[in-house]
């Protein structure tokens, strides 16, 4: 009998193994083909020029630009807004009260909605309704200014996608944080804002970095919510404020990849566009990550 429970617990062992190791190899694999057919084709050209002659020359700059403005917008949104939903669902409201139980079903929802359906909900409610509104009170003269897509519009919808990644993120952080440390606080007549501001939130923020780090992991890839919203085909140039379409890699890439009249000729433009997404992206993660180590470090040695 021991021996058969021995033989399963290493099978099972082997087993755990095997599949970790498939998930990383596949990782490893995907990255190693994207560094090998793509780090050719980036120049200092690529990355500073705008394209020209149908996209298959020239450079990623004004997507590059778009990108990262995009992403920007959406966490400066996305994540303030998360972060205060989760504060009043842990501190402020009863878990199995009802209002507690409806904005739960509808983060859950969120959570569960096709990308497609938020580029969808984009144009709608930011593009025709906020947008028509804002140009029918501050351009009596009829000129489309805000009823049109735009980075502004594609960072909401993007901040909506990710909301229920910082609300979760941010809650479970919260939850962490010891209840004798918000008693004292409490118990020397500090009020409950200031016990959150001053206790629950500092000792949160590596929970706050963490849905900003799954935010725009999530955000910076997505392409399907910005197709209505905001996303241009071709735009060399760059967007010279939040009212103005913007070229973005993600959809740069799906654009090469299957509106291309010749695949084959842009195929390392696509490596090396797709290689430059995950840059920026590594980037902007490791730079919460790195904020967030500091803060750690900063209160072990407080």
């Amino acid at each position: 009998m021991m021996r058969a429970k021995n033989l399963l617990g290493k099978a099972v062992v082997t087993f755990t193994g095997a599949c970790a190791f498939v998930a990383v190899a596949a990782v490893v694999w995907i990255m190693g083909t994207i560094v090998w057919g793509g780090h050719r084709s980036i120049t200092w050209a690529f990355l500073t020029q705008a394209p020209s002659n149908g996209m298959t020359e020239g450079g990623i700059f004004p997507a590059i630009v778009g990108t990262f403005m995009l992403v920007l917008i959406m966490s400066l949104v996305g994540v303030p807004v998360g972060t205060i939903t989760a504060v009043y669902l842990s501190e402020y409201v009863d878990r199995q009260s009802k209002v507690a139980q409806i904005i739960r079903f509808a983060v859950n929802t969120l959570a569960g909605i096709p990308a497609i359906v938020f580029g969808l909900f984009g144009l709608g409610f930011f593009v025709n309704f906020t947008g028509k509104g804002m140009d029918h009170l501050f351009s009596p003269t009829g000129t489309l200014h805000w009823a049109q897509p735009n980075i502004l519009w594609a960072s909401l919808t993007l901040a909506l996608l990710t909301l229920p990644v910082v609300i979760v993120s941010v809650e479970e952080a919260i939850k962490t944080v010891p209840r004798d440390l918000r008693e004292a606080s409490l118990a020397l007549g500090v009020t409950k804002w200031q016990t959150i501001w001053r206790v629950v939130l500092p000792n949160s923020m590596g929970g706050i970095l963490t849905g900003a780090i799954l935010a725009v992991s999530r955000g910076a890839g997505e392409v399907a919510p910005i197709l209505f919203t905001g996303a241009a085909y071709f735009l060399p140039h760059l967007p010279k404020s939040v009212s103005d379409q913007f070229m973005e890699l993600g959809y740069h890439l799906y654009i090469m990849t299957t509106q291309s009249t010749d695949v084959e000729k842009t195929l390392p433009i696509q490596y090396a566009t797709t290689l430059v997404l995950l840059m920026l992206t590594f980037a902007l993660n490791f730079s919460a990550i790195f904020m967030r180590y500091r803060l750690r470090k900063r209160r072990v040695f407080a």
